[in-house]
């Protein structure tokens, strides 16, 4: 199964990891994770938010590269439209 992460520079990550779940909450499965992180699951795959001290970690994982691409897409896009004031920057790396 393709997977990729994202590791996002922000001194705000709960928050945002908070608000990415709940936007996403509407339309998707989210669970709330025991270190305070979220996992969501949307129809091409699954993405895991993990807050940090001075970052947002982010996982996507597929069946298939074309629906990591997805998840990428939906998950960073939406991220970094909340993150426009700081200019956050979502760059997705291959983790397998």
């Amino acid at each position: 199964m393709p997977t990729s992460i994202a590791n996002v520079a922000t001194d705000a990550a709960p928050r945002y990891a908070k608000q990415l779940a709940s936007h996403l909450g509407r339309r998707s499965a989210i669970e709330e994770l025991a270190d305070g992180g979220y996992r969501i699951t949307l129809t091409a795959g699954a993405g895991v938010l993990e807050p940090q001290a001075d970052k947002l970690v982010m996982r996507a994982s597929a069946p298939d590269d074309e629906s990591l691409a997805v998840v990428q897409d939906v998950l960073g896009r939406h991220l970094e439209r909340f993150g426009q004031r700081r200019e956050l920057v979502v760059t997705w790396e291959s983790a397998d």
